[in-house]
């Protein structure tokens, strides 16, 4: 009874003043009164003398006996006045009963009293202020005591009547509110009757009837005056034994003391009211009031959760910072910060630094992947200043900071999630600090201008700005202790004066906004704010409260009160500064004074207060107080913790949740009440680096805790929270404690490279507090309205006729297998439509574990993996990925692929745990049906496999798929899960990979049930799963198709095959009979005639007749079976991952076998890249092919890959490039398949979601998107880069064509040079003509085992001879210049200018005259490689001697030649000759045995040789000569294989500076080698023993000379590459350990004839980018650029055509867009020639030149013309503004290859030309004959000239080896 009637008595009392929503804000009153006695006594009022029976217990404290006249009229009306003014409504009087009736009598009252107390209610309406009334408090007059003992309860009642209907006559008409009796208990104890009912009676039978007496003669009729009254609370219902009135006390002041307008307080040991002279004059505060509110709860009424929601609109949000995560400290020209520069002076734990933190500057789609699966509705993080400012102002703009901040917010948009940016945390440009930092006024315009900029670039997406992320932070830790940077310790000046300069600060940008950008962007400005909540250590001290409350102002107040309340300083902290000044000798602290004008300008700059809170303090005020300067002491406060509260891995962080409900109330209260919402913007707590990294259920409690606070603060105080965002996304630096404390949500590991991000168990807790948006009370329904997919609509595949043999499909080999390489490999771009369907999958028994959980029944794999030996390593899956239990993880994960679908599969075993309908587990039905639900919640389809595999064992112990007694068994599972799950489940497929089954279950014996009988119980099981598959078709068809509307099929799994010989019709014959006994057994039936192939009916049929059998072991379908089986399929499904190739076979008869009966031949081939199946090569072609093939056989059904993927041979890395590349080219395949050939593709499934187990194979092969670890229990799911990768993929709807690729129509600059080149080894010949010398490539080539088929240059194109027609070639390509290189050798024989060879000299004079007389400009080469032997027998470019035989050998050049010579290249490729010759040896000279030294030596006198010549040309011959002069240096591009990864973008920088810089940097920069270098080696060097650097130094006297050698940059460049780092053993000494850099390629890119080559086209704009912006936008020449084939001569080289094309136009992007200036582009190279190492192998030639003709003709290739025409147009001009003159056909050279057309054709010498061909073909005859003896004289002299030559050999690109 006693709870009830406490119930009753609560609401009573507290009802009234509850209303409607509606009705709150007008019917709310906030009242004040009555007096405290010490006020009365300051006014110098003088109290009556009261009998001591009139004095009850609290007179003392509240009197309210007022009555003076000269009071009346003078203080009290201000003091009214005052109370009206900071928002009272309403005063209480006590009206006096005693004093009022001295007698008790109504007719006898004390006049003087009366009109006293009207003129006391006159005064108070006067002020604007309500009277409320009380007629009487506490104890009852002695007199009316004395008239109502001996009587009952009416007589009491009388009497109080009597006074009250008095009361209200006289005094009624001023009054607005009655109340009858105040402070219950004393007026009760104060009756004269012992029995308490007795007591309860009298009172209330005395407010009942004066309630009554007021109704019917005194109250106003329909209240038009506005005034209230409570007589409408009854006290009838209070008559309950045991009412503990203590507590109705309790209540009834709360209910009228209201937090806003109490001036005292209940004491915790009385009960009763105290004074506190502090707040006589004004309010109480708001601390004090909500402190006392909530001091008075229970720990259980604390600490109790709330089941309830936030309202609808709550924002939840997540967070990070800048400095926190980004890393790229140095990156992209980013400006140092405060914190970069803290950090690298060593100020963090163990010297850990931000540079790299979590790697999110380069991990954009890692982080919003992340956020996808939190699906938050906020990110909050910050913009880093010195990124995009690197000097803090407008002065320099970073535009790649820029572009980083503008995909980050897209990016989040796309994902529905908003951004809401900080433009401060903490991480100021390190240049604004050297000039004072926060501490001077100029940072104000600074940070506006910043604010400004941002507000501008991103405010049309930004709509929640932050000004400054928890400014007290920076003022107290960053000027105040010194513990963050700038790491100023000066807690009295500058501390207030960092906080003065912020708080101008904002309010300037505030304004900006809003007088700017508001009107237009329409969005909110505020700033975030940190504090702790303050409970006082001792709460009966009235000391620790107030030092509380100061506490709250010194930390929160002083930020928050200028910006909320008044533009000022809190009182109380002006007033305790002032203070321990006076009380100090000097000045302790300074606050900075606001003007009037700044007050008025910083008040109201906020749209809403962002809260950052994390703990709670208990606060004492300092009993000793000092006078140095800190913040405790200037507060005069303590800080101090319970020991019982739990403490984090932070020292400053204990786990207080109800702090955050009573500081947002404080907040509410004492500055945004209901006008300025609040936000939580940072909430959250650490764990520490160890331990149990993942399952942090420390944080799982703190957020449950703090987020049901915040529900409390909403639901119970009213107040105004909008959002909560939880710290932190990610771990991050946390400042000075580095990255020792962890407050992310998802992991990070920072000691990978790759920074992996692996959710928590807090990342899945919140994310479903999201979902759920609090903590609702039950847990709704399960989703169970239908759901509509974008699904096909089922609709009856046409009946198709049985296959032919070979089946007509056979077209797709004649279509694809002729293609070449490069029609092969092409790469296309485009998208899918939008109703594609892109998913991942996964198993039951591959990802669930619980293997015996909940009643789940064994399988037969289950059995199967408990037998040791079985499985590798003894695996098995009964824990798997603990998928059964970790629902919540695989949806967060698969909403964070951005899925539209996901395939899994039903355990039949968990379901029915025997098997058959009788065993219904109805714990495994509810894991099904909470999975589908979250799919289906999160819009992602299911599609579900009924069975993959794992049969219950009870069932095989019936025969499993040998019986057919499961044919029905597996539809009664069919059905109950359509009838289960079907109102949600869309897709089904019947079987998984029915082949394996039945060939691996049931004929190799591999998998369970392990039945080893190849020849027939493969084909008897297949038999029966047909009609398995076929029953459950035809019961979803006719049961549950019209009310489900789904679709259903099988999904056989398919190697694509390729005949070895596609010519030889028995290899083509193979290969499909192959497809047939693989894929066909199944698909025939169903999607054909109902019946199996007709070629496997054949085969099988026949063998087993030749195998003595009385019939064929393939089983036979009845008429009516088949017309059952056919059409079960409304979709064609299929998983692949790889090809093979086949030839036919003749196989054994026995044993016999489903294998043998194909009698093919079937491998792989050994080029093809790997994987961690055997077999399992990734043949990305394969897929197009297996498309079509599809679409020809299956009359192009709706296809669905449902599985696809790649096994890769790695536990831990997360970096899994190979599977990247599988997916692209895979996808790519499947493209061209939709977009070129039309196959009917409909979706496409990524295999697989995670890492599983993979059957025999165990957990080794990791196919997953996924990282598992599966040594955690946790089982912890880490994305890959594959996933990343995926989800991109996805977004993009395929993979269209990058913005950046497009090609751009346009001209280059007039005058510009187009060029072709040539090398004098590669092409002269004539190695011994006319006194040549020898040089090293004569050696290099003349050794054994050298150069690919023993070929040499001895004769090469025979140039040496043949310079008319190579002048004729160069002509008819119609180039404006001609690269060629001298040989050294030819002209100075010994290499010295002692002997002048002038036969060798002559022929480049001629060569030169040629060029001119044609109008081509020569452009000559000193240096080409070809050192003649003779200085190499004294160490070639080892010997510093060689410097001064070069000058030499330049000089004779520039006098004899430099006339007509106007561009000189001093020398080629520099790289090449020193590491490939000099390092490791695959070039000549050919020295590999000091690769740590001899490169760098060999490397400092080429540069040293270069700057002599060019000296020697630019002091002595250029004023004569006026021509140009500079080097040739050969780089690749370089892209960092994990474009995701600082380490890989730095090995980019490595690659470089070790590549192209190590020449280019001394000689366009700075004298010297560059810093990346230097560092490196010097670092080596010391750590191998040696006492200095193994790269040489130059003296400043070399650096000056070499610095600024040039006149152009000469470029080389062919291809790209992809670099990431790698360590070598620390003692090794070479230049690749030195650079420490692996490469890779693309798989995806384009092939050539050379192995190193691949066709990148984008890496050559990015390299004359990157050279323009590294060597301050230097002229440059492309002095080569080309591309190789190998094998038989094809005229049509379409792929140099597109190589050119592609390449040109990256240049003219170049030039266009990046304002390159780029002067000249050469092709490299003018015909086929000796290339190096590979010999005659590799042909770069615009003409193809036979080789094994002594006349070496020359003919040109179709890529000559394309050039011409090029070269003609000077780009490419716009086809869209019309035909351009440029572009004149001109008549084409015939090719050789001249397909047969149906046009006629003429047979001519054996070749098939048409009629007008053989006519000219004819006359050319007629002209040879003509000429025929001059012909065969000088065959004679050729022949007889090369006899006494040497052999030829090979040639390569040195650059490329």
């Amino acid at each position: 009874m006693e709870p009830v009637c406490k119930t009753v008595i609560f609401f009573l009392l507290v009802s009234p003043s509850l209303g409607i929503e509606g009705e709150f804000a007008q019917n709310f009153i906030a009242i004040a009164g009555p007096l405290p006695s010490e006020l009365v006594t300051r006014l110098y009022l003088q109290d009556q003398v009261l009998s001591e029976e009139d004095q009850g217990p609290a007179v003392a404290e509240a009197h309210d006996y007022l009555c003076q006249q000269d009071l009346v009229a003078s203080e009290l009306p201000q003091y009214f006045s005052h109370l009206r003014e900071i928002g009272v409504t309403h005063y209480k009087i006590f009206l006096p009963w005693a004093r009022v009736l001295p007698e008790g009598n109504a007719r006898k009252p004390a006049e003087a009293q009366v009109r006293c107390y009207q003129e006391l209610l006159k005064t108070l309406i006067a002020a604007g202020l309500r009277p409320v009334a009380v007629l009487h408090h506490q104890r009852v007059p002695g007199t009316v005591a004395v008239q109502a003992v001996g009587g009952k309860a009416n007589a009491f009642a009388d009497l109080f009547v009597e006074y009250a209907e008095f009361s209200f006559r006289v005094f009624g008409d001023l009054v607005d509110v009655w109340l009858s009796f105040s402070d219950l208990p004393e007026v009760l104890k104060s009756l004269p009757y012992d029995d308490p009912r007795d007591q309860a009676q009298a009172l209330a039978a005395a407010h009942e009837r004066a309630y009554a007496v007021y109704h019917e003669k005194y109250a106003p009729v329909g209240k038009e005056n506005g005034k209230r009254d409570f007589f409408n609370v009854t006290f009838s219902q209070l008559f309950c034994d045991g009412v503990k009135w203590q507590l109705l006390h309790t209540i009834f002041l709360w209910h009228w003391h209201p937090p806003l307008t109490s001036f005292y307080s209940i004491s915790s040991k009385t009960n009763t009211l105290q004074e506190n002279p502090d707040a006589i004059l004004a309010p109480r505060s708001s601390y004090q009031t909500v402190w006392e509110t909530f001091a008075q709860q229970s720990e259980w009424e604390r600490d109790s959760l709330l089941q309830d929601v936030f309202p609808g609109g709550f924002l939840w949000g997540i967070s990070t910072g800048a400095f926190n995560i980004e890393g790229a400290w140095a990156e992209d020209g980013k400006g140092e910060s405060i914190w970069d520069h803290f950090g690298h002076a060593g100020h963090v734990y163990m010297n850990q630094t931000a540079d790299m933190a979590c790697d999110s500057y380069y991990k954009t789609s890692y982080d919003i992947y992340l956020l996808r699966g939190l699906h938050p509705q906020l990110y909050k993080f910050s913009v880093s200043w010195p990124r995009i400012f690197p000097a803090g102002t407008t002065e320099t703009v970073n535009s790649k900071g820029v572009d980083y901040y503008n995909q980050l917010i897209n990016r989040l948009l796309e994902s529905n999630i908003e951004p809401m940016v900080t433009l401060f945390h903490w991480d100021l440009p390190q240049a604004l600090q050297v000039l004072g930092g926060w501490q001077n006024d100029s940072i104000i315009d600074a940070f506006v201008n910043y604010a400004d900029f941002c507000f501008s670039t991103f405010g049309d997406r930004v709509k929640l700005w932050i000004t400054f992320h928890e400014p007290w932070v920076i003022s107290y830790a960053g000027y105040g202790t010194g513990e963050h940077p700038p790491g100023i310790v000066d807690p009295g000046v500058a501390s207030y004066k960092v906080a003065h300069t912020i708080l101008k600060a904002h309010a300037k940008v505030w304004h900006l906004y809003n007088d700017k950008y508001r009107s237009q962007q329409l969005g909110k400005v505020g700033l975030v704010l940190n504090s702790d909540w303050a409970e006082p250590k001792t709460p009966t001290n009235p000391e620790d409260v107030r030092a509380s409350e100061r506490y709250l102002q010194f930390m929160l107040g002083w930020f928050a009160h200028p910006v909320f309340v008044n533009g000022d300083y809190p009182d109380i902290l002006k007033a305790r500064i002032q203070e321990v000044n006076q009380q100090c000798s000097t000045t302790v602290a300074q606050l900075p004074l606001f003007t009037e004008q700044e007050k008025s300008w910083v008040k109201g700059t906020a749209d809403f207060f962002g809260l950052s809170h994390y703990t709670s303090y208990l606060v004492s005020a300092m009993t000793n107080g000092t006078c140095t300067p800190g913040y405790e002491s200037i507060g005069n406060f303590s800080l101090h913790v319970d020991p019982s509260w739990p403490q984090t891995a932070s020292s400053w962080i204990h786990v207080v949740p109800w702090g955050l409900r009573r500081l947002l109330k404080f907040v509410s209260q004492e500055y945004t009440g209901t006008k300025i919402p609040i936000y939580i913007a940072g909430n959250g707590m650490p764990t520490e680096d160890g331990g149990d990294l993942i399952n942090d259920t420390v944080r799982v409690d703190y957020f449950h805790r703090y987020i049901n606070e915040a529900l409390k603060a909403v639901k119970l105080d009213t107040v105004d929270v909008r959002s909560y965002v939880a710290r932190s996304l990610v771990d991050g630096f946390e400042g000075p404690a580095g990255y020792s404390l962890k407050f992310g949500l998802h992991h990070v590991d920072f000691g990978d490279g790759n920074r992996p991000r692996t959710p928590r168990a807090s990342a899945y807790f919140y994310s479903s507090v999201i979902e759920k948006n609090g903590f609702p009370p039950e847990v709704l329904d399960r989703f169970s309205t239908p759901v509509v997919f974008d699904l096909p609509v089922p609709s009856k595949l046409p009946s198709l006729p049985a296959s032919e043999v070979p089946s007509k499909a056979k077209v797709v080999w004649q279509k694809f297998s002729s293609q070449t390489d490069f029609e092969r490999d092409m790469y296309f771009y485009g998208t899918f439509p939008e109703d594609f369907t892109w998913g991942v999958s996964s198993s039951a028994y591959q990802v669930e574990g619980g293997w015996n959980a909940d009643g789940k029944g064994p399988s037969i794999w289950d059995n199967f993996t408990h037998v040791p030996g079985n499985i590798k390593n003894n695996d098995n899956g009964d824990v798997a990925c603990d998928s059964y239990n970790k629902v919540e993880e695989d949806i967060y994960l698969l909403r964070a692929l951005g899925v539209k679908n996901y395939g899994f599969s039903l355990s039949w075993s968990r379901i029915f745990p025997s098997g058959r309908n009788n065993s219904i587990n109805s714990h495994g039905v509810d894991y099904y049906n909470r999975l589908i639900d979250g799919l289906v919640a999160n819009n992602i389809t299911p599609i579900v496999t009924l069975y993959h595999w794992d049969l219950p064992q009870a069932l095989q112990d019936i025969g499993g798929w040998e019986s057919s007694a499961l044919i029905d068994l597996f539809d009664s599972f069919a059905d109950f899960c359509f009838q289960t799950f079907g109102d949600r489940v869309k897709f089904w497929i019947t079987f998984n990979e029915p082949q394996v089954i039945a060939w691996a279950g049931y004929g190799t014996g591999t998998f369970p049930p392990n039945v080893n009988d190849p020849g027939s119980a493969p084909y008897r099981v297949a038999h029966i799963l047909l009609k398995a598959h076929a029953r459950v078709y035809h019961t979803y068809d006719d049961k549950y198709r019209a009310s489900q509307g789904g679709v259903i099929a099988l999904c056989p799994n398919i190697d694509w095959v390729e005949p070895k010989t596609p010519s030889d019709p028995r290899h083509v014959e193979a290969a499909d009979r192959y497809l047939q006994f693989l894929v066909g057994w199944f698909t025939h039936p169903i999607f054909k005639n109902g019946d199996y192939p007709e070629v496997m009916k054949w085969k099988v049929g026949n063998r087993s007749e030749l195998q003595d059998l009385p019939s064929s072991r393939l089983p036979v379908f009845t008429a009516e079976e088949r017309e059952y089986i056919r059409g079960t399929a409304d979709v064609f499904c299929f998983n692949t991952y790889t090809s093979k190739i086949v030839t036919h076979a003749t196989t054994q008869l026995k044993p016999f076998s489903y294998e043998y009966d194909q009698e093919v031949s079937a491998k792989t081939d050994s080029s093809w890249p790997p994987s961690a199946i055997t077999d399992h090569r990734a043949v990305a072609w394969g897929m197009r092919r297996l498309l079509n093939w599809i679409k020809e056989e299956y009359g192009n059904p709706p296809i669905y890959i449902i599985k696809n993927g790649v096994g890769i041979k790695t536990k831990s890395d997360v970096d899994d490039n190979t599977r990247i590349f599988y997916y692209k080219t895979y996808i790519d395949e499947a493209l061209k398949a939709y977009k070129l050939d039309g196959v009917n593709l409909k979706g496409y499934n990524a295999w697989s979601f995670m890492d599983s187990f993979e059957w025999l194979n165990g957990y080794e092969p990791r196919f997953g998107l996924h990282r598992v670890d599966f040594d955690n229990p946790n089982r912890p799911r880490t994305p890959k880069r594959s996933a990343v990768y995926y989800a991109e993929i996805i977004r993009n709807n395929g993979i269209p064509l990058p913005k950046e690729d497009e090609f751009l129509y346009g001209e280059f600059p007039e005058n510009f040079r187009w060029s072709v080149a040539t090398a004098a080894y590669q092409i002269e010949g004539g190695w011994r003509a006319d006194g040549k010398g020898l040089s090293i490539w004569d050696r290099y080539a003349h050794t054994p085992l050298k150069i690919g088929n023993d070929d040499t240059g001895d004769v090469a194109c025979d140039s040496y001879h043949k310079i008319e027609e190579d002048v004729e070639m160069l002509k008819s390509l119609k180039v404006s210049h001609y690269r060629f290189s001298i040989s050294w050798s030819r002209v100075l024989p010994d290499g010295t200018t002692r002997y002048i060879n002038e036969m060798g000299l002559n022929y480049y004079e001629r060569l030169i005259d040629a060029l001119l007389a044609a109008n081509i400009m020569p452009q000559v080469t000193l240096y080409h490689w070809d050192l003649p032997q003779a200085l190499q027998n004294v160490g070639g470019w080892e010997n510093d001697t060689i410097v001064q035989r070069f000058k030499e050998y330049a000089e004779l050049l520039f006098q004899r030649l430099g006339d007509k010579v106007k561009f000189w290249i001093t020398l080629n490729e520099p790289y090449n000759t020193a590491y490939l010759g000099y390092g490791v040896g695959t070039a000549a000279p050919g020295v590999s045995i000091r690769p740590g030294r001899a490169p760098y030596v060999v490397g400092h006198n080429l540069i040293k040789a270069h700057a002599e010549a060019w000296h020697l040309y630019n002091e002595t011959y250029r004023a004569k000569q006026g021509g140009l002069i500079s080097i040739t240096i050969n780089s690749d591009w370089a892209e960092p294989r994990n474009s995701h990864k600082q380490e890989d973008v730095d090995a980019v920088r490595q690659f470089l500076q070790f590549f192209l810089g190590w020449f280019a940097h001394p000689i366009f920069k700075n004298g010297d080698y560059n810093e990346v270098m230097k560092k490196r080696i010097r670092e080596r060097s010391l750590a191998q023993g040696l006492n200095q650097s193994r790269l040489p130094e130059f003296t400043e006297s070399e650096k000056q000379r070499i610095k600024g050698t040039y006149d152009y940059f000469g470029l080389n460049h062919y291809t790209t590459i992809l670099t990431y780092k790698v360590n070598y053993p620390a003692g090794v000494q070479s230049y690749d350990s030195d650079r420490g850099v692996a490469t890779v390629t693309d798989r995806s890119w384009l092939g050539s004839g050379s192995v190193w080559l691949k066709v990148t086209p984008f890496g050559f704009r990015k390299i004359l980018r990157w050279i323009k912006e590294e060597y301050n936008n230097p002229p440059i020449y492309v002095t080569e650029n080309g591309i190789s084939e190998r094998g038989a001569f094809r005229f049509n080289d379409t792929w140099r055509t597109h190589y050119l094309r592609s390449y040109i136009n990256e240049a003219l992007k170049a030039v266009v867009l990046d304002g390159v200036d780029l002067r000249g582009y050469t092709v490299w190279t003018l015909m086929d020639n000796f290339e190096w190492a590979v010999g005659f192998d590799e042909k770069f030639g615009f003409y193809h030149v036979n080789f094994t003709d002594p006349n070496l003709p020359r003919r040109p290739k179709a890529s000559a013309r394309f050039y011409s025409q090029i070269i003609n147009c000077n780009g490419f001009p716009d086809p869209a503004t019309g035909p351009h003159p440029c572009l004149e056909v001109e008549p084409e050279v015939a090719p050789t290859d001249i397909t047969p057309g149906p046009a006629a054709s003429v047979r001519f010498l054996g070749l098939d030309l048409t009629s007008q061909n053989a006519e000219i073909a004819l006359y050319v005859l007629f002209a040879l004959s003509g000429v025929g003896a001059l012909g065969l004289a000088l065959f004679a002299y050729l022949y007889a000239k090369s006899s006494r030559q040497s052999p030829k050999q090979p040639h390569m690109k040195l650059s490329k080896l």
